[in-house]
């Protein structure tokens, strides 16, 4: 009986959203490489969004890649994707955002293209690759910042194409993050784990600023709830746009892994 107890209650923890915490390398933007590797193994987290400036798939070649995964592999960690990548009109120049993610065993990409036109060699390459590929938003003035912009966008084409939701411009827009998830039906492939407090200055304009996670505006219960409700799987990468905390990111990653933590032991 003891040993059952011991079972579920490992089951439980392994539920949580914690679990599911990675870290997107913008975050560590002021870090090399190897620093990164030192600061995730520090924090206990697994799984990096990496950016070019921890590697650079353009300008590195095979065997840099190859010397990066391993050294990856080595100290306990994986490169779940990449992003935000830069897209193009050209396909064969899109292709190599796959190959890359292939040779890494990544799933999933993050990009944000510059022209809606983009997404349909993008959809080619998806499929023929079988690789996700979802999509970021900044701010309500991006061209995906209205989540109803990026249902148009992505509501009729394969599904390996979804939404990478940047929970912290989420807010800055005024959006629910937990309605917007809903509205997505499923289509969300990655979260950003961000927060912003939007105020309003003198001509009546919205200013967002980065804050710890969970001291801003965004609607982390109600995202936790349905995130939990819906079965969702993907990982919530921990980001910050804030230059002071991109400077001495521990304390900002310490206080997002409780955070989360701290969400899963009051449910």
């Amino acid at each position: 009986m003891a040993t059952l107890c011991v079972g579920a209650a490992l089951t439980l923890r392994a539920a949580g959203l914690a679990d599911q915490v990675a870290i997107q390398t913008w975050t560590l933007r002021n870090l090399n490489f190897d620093q990164v590797v030192e600061f995730a193994q520090r924090h206990g987290i697994k799984d990096l969004q990496l950016i070019p400036n921890h590697l650079d798939y353009k300008k590195e070649s095979k065997e840099q890649w190859a010397t990066k995964k391993a050294r990856l592999e080595a100290a306990g960690l994986r490169a779940y994707t990449y992003g935000v990548a830069g897209t193009s009109m050209n396909k064969e120049e899109n292709r190599a955002l796959f190959e890359f993610a292939r040779f890494m065993g990544m799933k999933l990409v993050v990009v944000e293209p510059g022209d809606f036109r983009i997404w349909d060699n993008l959809e080619e390459l998806a499929k023929e690759y079988d690789i996700r590929v979802a999509v970021h938003n900044h701010g309500i003035k991006s061209l995906y910042g209205n989540p109803a912009i990026v249902r148009q966008v992505i509501g009729h084409r394969d599904a390996r194409l979804g939404v990478c939701l940047d929970v912290g411009w989420i807010t800055s827009g005024n959006f629910d993050a937990a309605q917007v998830f809903t509205d997505y039906k499923g289509r969300v492939f990655d979260i950003h784990l961000k927060d912003k407090k939007v105020q309003k200055t003198a001509k009546g304009d919205d200013v967002a600023n980065d804050t710890h996670v969970g001291q801003g505006d965004a609607n982390y219960a109600g995202l936790f709830k349905v995130l939990r409700a819906q079965g969702y799987t993907g990982r919530l990468a921990i980001e910050t746009d804030s230059q002071e905390f991109a400077r001495q990111p521990d304390e900002f990653v310490r206080k997002a892994k409780e955070f989360v933590s701290g969400a899963d032991a009051a449910r």
